[in-house]
């Protein structure tokens, strides 16, 4: 199996994600959305990098109970209640996820939500991975 991350000249250069994903071989993971909740099914951090930082982690133990590591990320949808406040803390965000899930950026999209299912939560983080 292998991922190749496709970033075309001819494209803005793609900073903290991959304009393309292409994988060959494997086996497919599909990754539910994860928010910030612990154990006890409980929102924790009031702040969207914390809850970022939860919602990423809570998204890697799925893909490491399926077999996976943040390497084999072939795709990641986040959802954010506040772009703005997204984009505001998008260096801290970008600090967290290559301290869980490295410099191999997976195609990636952030869209915009009126809510999320939990009220307290501030974002949430979906994927698609690749396995051997």
């Amino acid at each position: 199996m292998s991922l190749e991350r496709v970033n075309p000249a001819g494209l803005s250069p793609a900073t903290g994600f991959s304009h393309a994903v292409t994988a060959t071989g494997g086996r497919l993971v599909l990754l539910a959305g994860q928010t910030a909740l612990d154990g006890d099914g409980k929102i924790v951090g009031r702040t969207l990098p914390a809850q970022f930082e939860r919602a990423l982690g809570n998204l890697l133990a799925a893909l490491a109970a399926a077999g996976g590591g943040p390497h084999e990320l072939a795709r990641v949808t986040v959802y954010t209640t506040d772009v703005a406040d997204y984009r505001a803390h998008a260096a801290e965000l970008g600090a967290v996820w290559r301290r869980l899930a490295g410099r191999d950026y997976p195609a990636m999209a952030v869209i915009g939500v009126v809510r999320l299912w939990d009220e307290e939560a501030l974002v949430e983080l979906d994927g698609i991975a690749v396995l051997p």
